[in-house]
């Protein structure tokens, strides 16, 4: 099982395949925004990596991401937990002025990633 650290919040063990974005609600309890449902739409579930960083990411990730202009962060919603990663959860539920965290993300990454590509 792949290791997750969040930093300032600890270290856990996440079923291998899970989103990210569902490790850190679930299995960290941390109040991570994902407005949009974890759809790669909003950039609402920014992470910052500290270690263990993807090489690879969705066209949906890299055209969203390039949309907003969004450098030095990855969202959370288009990584799968397959090796051990250390993140900093800088889009959180508190702070934010939102009433919730958004819909709750489907265990399957969304849009369907159709092709892997190079970060």
């Amino acid at each position: 099982m792949p290791k997750l650290t969040v930093e300032n919040v600890g270290e856990f063990e996440v079923e291998s395949g899970k989103r990210l974005v569902l490790a850190l609600t679930e299995d960290a309890q941390v109040d991570q925004l994902h407005a949009c449902g974890g759809a790669s739409r909003c950039t609402t579930c920014r992470v910052e990596f500290i270690e263990g960083e993807p090489e690879k990411m969705t066209v949906a990730e890299k055209n969203t991401l390039a949309a907003r202009e969004v450098t030095g962060c990855r969202l959370s919603c288009q990584i799968l937990c397959d090796h051990d990663m250390t993140v900093r959860a800088i889009s959180r539920l508190e702070g934010s002025g939102r009433a919730d965290a958004g819909h709750m993300p489907k265990p399957e990454i969304e849009p369907q990633p159709v092709e892997w590509v190079d970060k």
